[in-house]
């Protein structure tokens, strides 16, 4: 087990320096009406590099970090899959509560604009208040997630609820070269719609980059109106070498 904890204890300084803010200048550049108009047509959306190679390589350090998780989940004594994940405890690390604050305020505009078209509840406009209103319904949790696959790893068709209150769009950020770290490991998203065969989805990002879906139904429009369109999401066998993948997921669990 790591001895961060004990280090950081000791020294303020570093304690400090643990707990700054993570810097995310490719945010900068996000063509947020762009990566709306893919949800709207595709079901999910791919974001130009949104983390550097060498953030990539920091978060993927922290897997066997003990002390940065709550829970540890071995997908195959659930029959989830192959691989394992992990849930990060409070305080998130910096750079996954920069992310998860940062992409919250757009993403949430794009999530309102999606329940005005269903007849649902529009989402808050900042993390916390969602956040608030996690905690009001008992979803105190975090549910951001380090993922790890290796060769024969795999993860089934799932949805990522957690509760009553559910928001609804995640990211999932590839911290692993394609082709170079692992061979094979897409991301798979299934979409059921109404009175039609499913529709299978594949999605293949780079280093850094994210891909940025539903986490249970979107709106897509019909002869009557918009309806709502379920997907679930998963991750093919990976042929060699090993996966990493951070999801950032906005509503908390109970």
């Amino acid at each position: 087990m790591s001895t961060a904890p004990l280090d950081l204890a000791v020294d303020p300084a570093r304690r400090a320096a643990h707990a700054a803010p993570a810097e995310l200048p490719a945010l900068a550049g996000f063509d947020w009406p762009a990566l709306e108009a893919q949800l709207d047509e595709s079901g999910f959306a791919m974001t130009p590099p949104l983390l550097s190679p060498a953030q990539c390589a920091d978060v993927v350090d922290m897997f066997d970090d003990d002390a940065r998780f709550r829970s540890t989940v071995v997908m195959a004594r659930h029959a989830f899959g192959e691989g394992s994940y992990r849930y990060f405890a409070d305080p998130l690390a910096p750079l996954v509560q920069s992310l998860r604050a940062a992409l919250y305020p757009p993403i949430a505009a794009i999530a309102s604009r999606w329940a005005d078209r269903l007849g649902e509840r529009r989402f808050p406009a900042t993390l916390d208040a969602l956040l608030a209103e996690c905690a009001a319904v008992g979803q105190h949790k975090p549910t951001p997630l380090l993922l790890r696959y290796g060769p024969g790893g795999y993860n089934c068709l799932h949805q990522d609820v957690y509760g009553d209150l559910t928001f609804p769009l995640q990211f999932l950020i590839m911290l692993s070269r394609p082709d170079e770290d692992f061979t094979g490991g897409e991301s798979v998203f299934v979409e059921q719609r109404p009175r039609q065969q499913s529709r299978p989805m594949v999605a293949r990002p780079g280093l850094g980059q994210a891909v940025i879906f539903p986490v249970r139904h979107r709106p897509v429009p019909g002869t009557r109106g918009h309806r709502r369109v379920a997907l679930r999401h998963g991750v093919s066998a990976v042929h060699s070498g090993e996966r990493h993948v951070l999801g950032i997921i906005f509503h908390n669990a109970r």
